[in-house]
């Protein structure tokens, strides 16, 4: 049994298919998608119908909630906010509402069994959308902030962009990293994989290449505000 867990797609479409045909090739069962579907990024509605064509599991992320709602003053940078609505403003341009409502209803977490083992998914934390939990937090940080909700034996979350493996207490943690907007200095999609059988647990981050110039070039064909900013992080793989 193959599960993949994807995450942080953020409208690149380009990104996404890259990722689906390696996840196809190696004959993956199921596919989760763990938020952040269509926010910042050149193609939000075809990102979105990609996704919608898996009927699969999908829960929502922080840039979910602000398409529907708007971004919020003390959840960026100040100097970050106004950009940040008008970059939300055009991808609401981009999508009608039955995207809306499909963003809107989504449910924030998830749990499932894969091969035996259960597995607990979220986008950032069991009870935040928008929290932060890095690669190098503490052990008990963790423990408190990502595993208190559920007894599963595999915790997968994404939202930082940077994706790691851990072990505490017996139990796997793993950040999926980002599909569309890579902030660890590789500009390759990312996300994690789990394979059981014969009762044994393999975990891995999987790193796909994608025509990078490709989706720099439609983030200035479409317009997109903020596209400098965007490309830099396309090309670097790094905010």
């Amino acid at each position: 049994m193959k599960a993949a867990f994807i995450s942080d797609i953020h409208g690149n479409a380009v990104a996404l298919e890259a990722v689906l045909l390696d996840i196809e090739k190696k004959g993956v069962d199921k596919v989760y998608v763990l938020g952040d579907l269509v926010f910042r990024g050149p193609e939000p509605k075809r990102s979105l119908e990609l996704i919608r064509s898996l009927h699969t599991d999908v829960i929502k992320g922080n840039a979910d909630e602000w398409v529907i709602r708007g971004v919020r003053e003390g959840e960026v940078p100040e100097n970050a906010l106004e950009m940040m609505n008008r970059e939300r403003q055009w991808t609401v341009e981009q999508l009608d509402a039955s995207d809306l409502d499909y963003l809107q209803n989504l449910p924030a977490e998830l749990t499932t069994n894969v091969g035996g083992f259960e597995i607990a998914g979220f986008h950032a934390t069991p009870d935040s959308l928008f929290e932060v939990i890095l690669p190098d937090a503490a052990n008990e940080t963790i423990k408190t902030k990502l595993m208190h909700r559920t007894d599963a034996q595999v915790y997968i979350y994404a939202h930082i962009h940077l994706p790691y493996i851990r072990y505490i207490g017996g139990k796997v943690i793993i950040n999926t990293g980002s599909v569309g907007l890579p902030f660890d200095g590789m500009p390759k999609a990312s996300y994690g994989l789990i394979e059981v059988e014969n009762g044994n647990l393999q975990t891995s981050i999987e790193r796909v290449s994608f025509d990078n110039k490709k989706v720099i070039d439609l983030y200035k064909e479409v317009s997109y505000p903020n596209a400098d900013m965007m490309t830099e992080i396309i090309k670097d793989g790094k905010i």
